[in-house]
């Protein structure tokens, strides 16, 4: 499982041997059920994730409905809002699949940082790509239609198809379970002709 981690990290930049083994020595790897929440709405977490493997889903309750705002898969950080602002969440962050994650705490990583420096600029590089992603992903879901949505998601992250419920997809894209059957078949009927 730190393989799968060091190879990720190795694309930012190379780790010495030491630095593997602090990683190790944390104990931060944990293993989640699969429907376990990690936040409800109402609580105070101080812990930062990254999927190693599984699928997390984020959701707000609105009105009683699931409004999905994001999945996170393989090599994919999840620093929650209530954590870094230190307030009760006002969402939910549950696994969609047995998951393995590194998880960290704010104090976790001050220690890192102290006995290695280089670990807060791995930090703020992650940051900086995620924050690029995030807003490259709201700019494209504010200028496209749900078809378009969908298109993209097929075409970006395809493996969500099989791993995720249909009305979670379909609250993801911001449109009701039925409108995503009929734009699935009308794609499908699409790529037929």
């Amino acid at each position: 499982m730190e393989s799968e981690l060091f190879d990720f990290i190795a694309g930012y930049m190379p780790l010495t041997e030491p630095e593997k083994q602090v990683i190790v020595d944390l104990a931060l790897f944990k293993r989640v059920d699969k429907g376990a929440f990690l936040v409800r709405e109402g609580e105070l977490s101080n812990a930062y994730y990254f999927v190693v493997r599984g699928c997390l889903r984020t959701y707000y309750m609105i009105d009683g409905e699931e409004k999905t705002t994001a999945f996170y898969t393989e090599l994919q950080n999840l620093a929650p809002l209530s954590t870094v602002n230190k307030t009760p969440s006002d969402q939910y962050i549950v696994c969609v699949e047995d998951s393995l994650l590194l998880v960290s705490t704010l104090d976790t990583e001050q220690l890192v940082f102290e006995r290695f420096p280089r670990f807060e600029t791995l930090c703020r590089l992650l940051s900086e790509n995620l924050l690029a992603q995030n807003q490259a992903s709201f700019d494209q879901f504010k200028n496209s239609s749900p078809e378009q949505r969908y298109l993209r998601l097929l075409d970006t992250r395809p493996d969500l198809m099989q791993r995720v419920p249909l009305h979670q997809l379909a609250s993801y894209l911001g449109i009701k379970a039925e409108s995503l059957s009929r734009i699935r078949r009308r794609v499908q009927q699409k790529a037929r002709t």
